[in-house]
C-alpha cells in the first residue's frame, strides 16, 4: 500500500475534497472541448488516486487515463507532469524514510491513527504535520511558551556595541525600494500615452509572462492606486518630519529604485513611464530619486565594473559572472542589486554612505505614532549602536549584527498601537492543503517572538547587554552596513522567486563569524497594501500562491547546496524561515498544489482551477528540472553567482585602492560611474 493512501483518503473523505468519477480513456477521448474543465478535474483527481496507491478502487482506471493522455497533444504536458511527479514523490519518500527511520515511524503512527477514523481534527492535524510539516507541531495551545522559547533562542549576548554607529541617517543611508511593472489592467485609461507606447503595451500584453510578483504595478493604473506614488510621497513626508526635528541634516535623501518588469517588452517603456508618473505628481522636495532599469545596470557593468576587472583582476568569464548585477528577473536579482549598489555608491559616488535600508512602497513610516509611542522618529531608530554590534548567540557562537530589521503593523490595526503584530495566530478551520503545509502558524509565532519584542531595562533582552537577532524579516524594513556588506558579501541568488529577504541571510550561514540582523525594537512601518492596491493584489493572487510552492522546492534545494549541513541551517532558521526548507519538498509542494486544485473544483470554481493549472504546471515542471541532477542547475547557478559577487566586491576594493593612490584610470572610471548615476536621476 502507498504510504500516502491514509492521508489522501482522510483529506478526500473527511475534508470534503471529493475526487470526480474517473472517466475511462475511451470516455475521455470522446469528450468535447466543452468538457475541458471536467477533463482537467479528472486529470488532477486521477493523480491523487494514483498517488494513493494500487489499493484504491479506481487506481487502474486512473493510471490508464494518465498514461493514455500523456501521449495526447492537448493534454500530454499535464498528464506527463502528473505521471512524473508520482514517481518523484515515491522515490523521495522511500529515500527519506531510509535516511530518517523516525519519519517512517511517524508515517506508521499516522496510518494507525487515520485507520481509526479520528474525530479530533486538531489532534489529527498535529499527527499529519509531524510527517509533512513538523515546524508547526506543538504550537497550538502553547503559544506563550513557544514564544518565550523562541525569544530565548534568538537572544544575543552583546560583547561590543558599534563604536561608530550611524549618526546622520539622512546623509549616511542610501534608501532603496523595488518597482515592479506589469501590463495594463483591462479597464486602464491609457489616454496619457502616445500611440506608439499604447501599441507596445498591447503587444506586451500578448507576450508570454516571464516573471511573477506579488502585486506588480499595472502601467496606466490611476494615481491613487499607484504604489510608486504612494510610497514615494509618504516617504517624502517622513523625511520632512526628520528635517524639522534635525534642521542641520541634508536637505535631500538619496533614494534608489530598481525597476523590474513582468514582460520583456516593458523594459524599453519602464523608464519613460516612471518619468511620466513622477512628472505628473507633486514635487518630492526631500528626495533625490535614482531609477535603475536593466539597461542602466548593463551600463554600470560594461563601463565601470569590466574596465576595473580588466585592469586589476582579469577573469576570463567576467561578463558572464557579472550578469548577477541587474534588476530584471525573479525577486532575488533586484534584491541583491539594491544591497550591492550601496557598496558601489560608497566607493565611487559618495564615501559618506555607510549603509542601505530598503522599504516596500506599500509601507509608510507612521512618524506621529513612532514619536509618540517609541520616543524616536524613524531615522532616530537607525542611530542605535546595536546596528553593527558583535556578540554571541544562544549557542555561544559569534555573530556580527551588521544588518538591521524592523517590523510591520497593518493599516487597519495601527489604532491598537504600533506593537500590533501584522500576522496573528490563526484560529480557523484548516483547508485540505493546510494539513500538508501551514506556514501561518510558525509565521505568527516568529512575528510575535521576534518582531514584537520590546527592550526593557533590567529584563533580558534589554537592548544594551542583550538583544534579539532576527531570522524572520520582511522584504522592506531592513538594511545592512556597507562595511558588513563588503566583508560578508551576502546575496540572494537570482533563482529565488519569493522570500528573497530571508534567502539573503542563508548565503552567509556557513561562516564561523555569522552575519545577523539586529532587531530594531520600535522601528515599525505601517503596511498599507490592502488600502489601495486591491485590484493588483487580486490579479497576482494565483501567481503568489504558486510561488509559495516553488519556494519550497527552491529553498530546500538551495539549503542542500550550501556548505552548512541542512540540519544546522534548519536549526538556525526554524520555525518560519526554515519551514520552507523541507526534507520532502517534492511531496509537500506537489501535494499542496494538487489539493488546492481539487478544492477549487470542489467549490465550483472550475475556471480558477484550470487557470491555476495552466499557470502552475509549467512553472513546477521547470523548477523540478532546475533542482534535480548532480550537480543540479541550481547548484551550478549558486556557485557561479557566488563567484560573480566575489568578483564584484573584489573590483570595488581594487578601484578604491587605485583612487586612494590618485591613479588616473581609476578617476576616469569614477567619472563614468557618476555620469551613469546622474543619468538615472529622476527628479
Amino acid at each position: 500500500m502507498s504510504i500516502l493512501k491514509p492521508v489522501i483518503d482522510y483529506l478526500m473523505q473527511s475534508q470534503t475534497i471529493k475526487a470526480p468519477p474517473i472517466l475511462s480513456s475511451e470516455q475521455f477521448s470522446r469528450s468535447k472541448d466543452a468538457d475541458d474543465r471536467l477533463l482537467a478535474q479528472n486529470l488532477n483527481g486521477a493523480f491523487l488516486i494514483v498517488l494513493a496507491g494500487e489499493h484504491h478502487p479506481e487506481f487502474l482506471q486512473a493510471q490508464a487515463l494518465l498514461k493514455k493522455l500523456s501521449a495526447s497533444k492537448k493534454w500530454g504536458q499535464w498528464a506527463g507532469f502528473y505521471l512524473n511527479v508520482t514517481q518523484l514523490i515515491a522515490a523521495e519518500l522511500k529515500q527519506r524514510c531510509r535516511k530518517d527511520p523516525a519519519l517512517k515511524v511517524r508515517l506508521e503512527q499516522l496510518e494507525t491513527l487515520l485507520a481509526g477514523r479520528p474525530a479530533d481534527q486538531d489532534a489529527t492535524a498535529e499527527k499529519i504535520w509531524s510527517v509533512f510539516f513538523p515546524e508547526a507541531v506543538g504550537i497550538r495551545d502553547h503559544e506563550d511558551a513557544c514564544t518565550e522559547a523562541l525569544r530565548k533562542k534568538r537572544t544575543v549576548t552583546i560583547s561590543g556595541l558599534n563604536p561608530d554607529p550611524i549618526q546622520n541617517p539622512a546623509g549616511q543611508i542610501l534608501f532603496a525600494a523595488n518597482v515592479m511593472l506589469t501590463t495594463p489592467l483591462e479597464n486602464a485609461d491609457l489616454s496619457a500615452f502616445d500611440q506608439e507606447v499604447i501599441t507596445q503595451l498591447d503587444k506586451a500584453s500578448q507576450d508570454p509572462q516571464r516573471f511573477w510578483y506579488d502585486h506588480p504595478i499595472p502601467i496606466g493604473v490611476s494615481p491613487e492606486s499607484n504604489e510608486i506614488l504612494y510610497g514615494l510621497k509618504n516617504f517624502n513626508q517622513a523625511v520632512g518630519v526628520e528635517r524639522r526635528r534635525r534642521p542641520e541634516s541634508p536637505s535631500r535623501v538619496n533614494f534608489v529604485l530598481s525597476v523590474s518588469v513582468t514582460h520583456s517588452r516593458l523594459q524599453t517603456l519602464a523608464k519613460k513611464y516612471l518619468k511620466q508618473v513622477l512628472a505628473a505628481s507633486d514635487q518630492l522636495y526631500h528626495l533625490n530619486i535614482f531609477a535603475f532599469t536593466e539597461a542602466d545596470t548593463d551600463d554600470l557593468v560594461e563601463q565601470v565594473l569590466l574596465p576595473i576587472i580588466e585592469r586589476c583582476c582579469p577573469v576570463e568569464n567576467a561578463v558572464a559572472l557579472l550578469s548577477v548585477f541587474g534588476v530584471d528577473g525573479r525577486y532575488g536579482r533586484h534584491y541583491s542589486f539594491l544591497k550591492a549598489i550601496a557598496a558601489l555608491w560608497n566607493v565611487l559616488i559618495d564615501p559618506e554612505i555607510k549603509a542601505t535600508f530598503k522599504i516596500d512602497l506599500d509601507q509608510v513610516f507612521p512618524q506621529k505614532e513612532l514619536i509618540e509611542q517609541t520616543g524616536a522618529s524613524a531615522f532616530e531608530h537607525f542611530q542605535t549602536p546595536l546596528w553593527g554590534a558583535t556578540g554571541r548567540d544562544s549557542e555561544g557562537q559569534p555573530i556580527e549584527l551588521g544588518m538591521i530589521a524592523g517590523a510591520l503593523v497593518n493599516q487597519k490595526d495601527i489604532q491598537n498601537g504600533l506593537f500590533t503584530p501584522d500576522v496573528t495566530f490563526p484560529d480557523v478551520r484548516l483547508e485540505p492543503d493546510e494539513y500538508i503545509f501551514y506556514s501561518k502558524l510558525p509565521q505568527a509565532l516568529s512575528t510575535v517572538a521576534e518582531m514584537m519584542t520590546h527592550y526593557r531595562s533590567g529584563r533580558a533582552p534589554d537592548g544594551r547587554k542583550t538583544c534579539i537577532q532576527r531570522i524572520h524579516v520582511t522584504g522592506g524594513t531592513n538594511g545592512i552596513l556597507v562595511d558588513s556588506l563588503r566583508r560578508f558579501q551576502p546575496f540572494t541568488p537570482s533563482f529565488i522567486g519569493r522570500a528573497e529577504d530571508q534567502a539573503y541571510l542563508l548565503s552567509t550561514l556557513g561562516r564561523p563569524d555569522r552575519l545577523g540582523y539586529v532587531h530594531a525594537a520600535g522601528l515599525i512601518m505601517r503596511h498599507d497594501k490592502e488600502g489601495f492596491a486591491q485590484e493588483a493584489i487580486a490579479r497576482a493572487a494565483a501567481g503568489k500562491q504558486i510561488g509559495d510552492y516553488l519556494r519550497i522546492l527552491t529553498f530546500s534545494a538551495y539549503a542542500e547546496a550550501l556548505p552548512l549541513d541542512i540540519r544546522d541551517i534548519k536549526e538556525i532558521t526554524d520555525p518560519f524561515s526554515g519551514c520552507f526548507i523541507s526534507m520532502i519538498p517534492i511531496t509537500v509542494s506537489i501535494l499542496r498544489f494538487s489539493l488546492r486544485v481539487a478544492a477549487f473544483f470542489n467549490e465550483d470554481r472550475s475556471e480558477e482551477a484550470v487557470a491555476f493549472m495552466v499557470a502552475g504546471i509549467p512553472q513546477l515542471q521547470e523548477e523540478l528540472s532546475f533542482i534535480q541532477g548532480g550537480p543540479s542547475a541550481l547548484e551550478q547557478a549558486y556557485q557561479r553567482e557566488q563567484q560573480g559577487w566575489q568578483l564584484f566586491y573584489r573590483s570595488l576594493s581594487a578601484v578604491e585602492q587605485a583612487l586612494n593612490a590618485g591613479e588616473s584610470w581609476a578617476l576616469a572610471v569614477q567619472t563614468d560611474a557618476r555620469r551613469i548615476i546622474t543619468e538615472c536621476a529622476m527628479n
